[in-house]
C-alpha cells in the first residue's frame, strides 16, 4: 500500500486547498460511487493534519495519508494520483501491489 502523487496533482491540491507545509490530506473510502477496483465505494479526502496515521507519504511538507480505519479500502493496492486537465481535477487509479 503506497501513494504515488504526480507533480501536477500535488500542485492542484496546493492551489485549490491552500495547503501549506505541515498540512495533510486524509484519503478514505466512502459509500457510493466506484473506483477502478471498488464497486459501490469511491475515494474521498479531507484536509486535516495526520493523527496516528497508518500510512503517510510526505511530499514538500504535505502529508498524504490514510488511517487504520481505511486499511480495508487500500489493502492490496497502490494508489496513483495524477492530474486530469480535461476535468481540472485529480485522477485516481488503484494498481495491484506486486
Amino acid at each position: 500500500m503506497k501513494f504515488m502523487v504526480s507533480d501536477a496533482a500535488q500542485k492542484w491540491y496546493q492551489d485549490n486547498l491552500e495547503l501549506e507545509k505541515g498540512d495533510g490530506l486524509h484519503f478514505y473510502g466512502k459509500v457510493y460511487g466506484k473506483t477502478n477496483v471498488h464497486d459501490g465505494f469511491s475515494l474521498a479526502f479531507i484536509k486535516e493534519k495526520p493523527h496516528n496515521p497508518y500510512y503517510v507519504k510526505q511530499i514538500d511538507g504535505i502529508n498524504y495519508f490514510f488511517s487504520d480505519n481505511d486499511i480495508w479500502f487500500f489493502s492490496g493496492y497502490d494508489l496513483q494520483i495524477d492530474y486530469d486537465p480535461a476535468i481540472d481535477s485529480p485522477k485516481y487509479t488503484f494498481i495491484e501491489e506486486d
